[in-house]
Formats: structure tokens, sequence, C-alpha cells
């Protein structure tokens, strides 16, 4: 049991590497994106499937709420929470729509939006992309291995390529989350 606990470790801090090596000048852009996108009075629409869905919600709720220092809240909005709308969405037309459908009711040109998906094949994140596409919100892909579909579509990716197991691409998405969120507070609030 011992190995297995330490590989997992090792994997963990290891893509973390890896994503840090391979991401980093397009972390700073997204970064960039994000901050002037609030400044703007712009919005932050984050989603996903599963886990991706847990991690948008957290990141939403840093921004709405704070994170590591007392600011004002800023617009960030997990589109993963509605359980009425998506229910409704999926029943009355089809759960590839639940995201879409919300962007094309919240989101609005200049806006900012983080799709989640391990794999990057998640065909409601990718007809979310799609969606952002026509209504010019500025679209980022926090992805896996090769960014699968995503990775064509999105203006910015931030890829852990290293990772193949799901659960070591999560713990690397959740940090990026944090870190996103700690530089964006630093950019706007530091003085």
């Amino acid at each position: 049991m011992k190995d297995a606990i330490v590989k997992a470790f090792e994997e963990s801090v290891q893509a973390k590497k890896s994503f840090l090596k391979e991401n980093l000048d397009n972390l700073i852009t997204v970064i960039e994106l994000i901050a002037q996108a609030f400044l703007r009075g712009n919005k932050f629409l984050i989603f996903g499937n599963g886990g991706s869905a847990a991690d948008a919600q957290h990141i939403a709720a840093e921004f709405v709420n704070r994170f590591r220092i007392e600011r004002p809240p800023l617009p960030a909005l997990a589109l993963t929470t509605d359980t009425s709308t998506i229910t409704s969405i999926a029943n009355d037309y089809d759960y590839k729509e639940i995201f879409a459908k919300q962007i094309k009711a919240l989101g609005k040109e200049g806006d900012v939006a983080l799709a989640i998906s391990t794999s990057g094949n998640a065909a409601n994140v990718l007809a979310a992309i799609d969606t952002c596409k026509k209504l010019k919100i500025i679209t980022i892909g926090l992805t896996g291995g090769n960014g699968g579909k995503m990775a064509q579509r999105v203006d910015h990716l931030l890829r852990v390529s290293e990772a193949k197991n799901t659960a070591r691409i999560q713990e690397t998405h959740i940090l990026v989350g944090h870190v996103i969120c700690e530089m964006v507070d630093q950019k706007l609030f530091s003085a």
C-alpha cells in the first residue's frame, strides 16, 4: 500500500510540473484575459461534467466570495449548479445543450468561458464552446491528454498532457483554478 500511495503522489507532482513547463506562458495570458474581463464588467462562465462540474463550482465560489484576500465579489458563474435549468434543458431538448442554452441566456460578448473536460471530448462542453464562439465570448479549455476535440475549438488551451489518469488531471486542474484566482486577485487588488 505504501508504494501505491507514494506512486500516486509522485504522479500528481509530475503532472503538475509538466503542466507548468508546457503551459506557463498560456496560463499568464489566460490570467490577463480574465482580469481584463472583470475590469470591463464582464463575467467568467465555468462549466464541465462530474468532477469538472465540482471544479467549476469551486472556482466560481472563490471568485464570488473570496480566495485568499478580502476584496469585492467578482462575477463568476458555474453553469453546473441550477438543477431545474439543467434538467429542463436535458428533458425538453438534449443533454448536449445544458451549457449552451445557459450561455445563450447569460453570456455576452467580452465574457470569458472556462470549459473543463479531462478528455476534451464532452459533447455538452463542445456545444457550449461553439455557442461561445458565436457570441464572441473568449474560450479557455482546461483538459488533459491530447486535448481531444476541444483543442481545436478554444481560443486558449491549458492541457495536462503528461497525465493519462483522470484523477491526476483533475488534481492539476484545481491547482490551475487556484492559481488563476490568486493571480487575478493580485492583478486587480494588490496595492
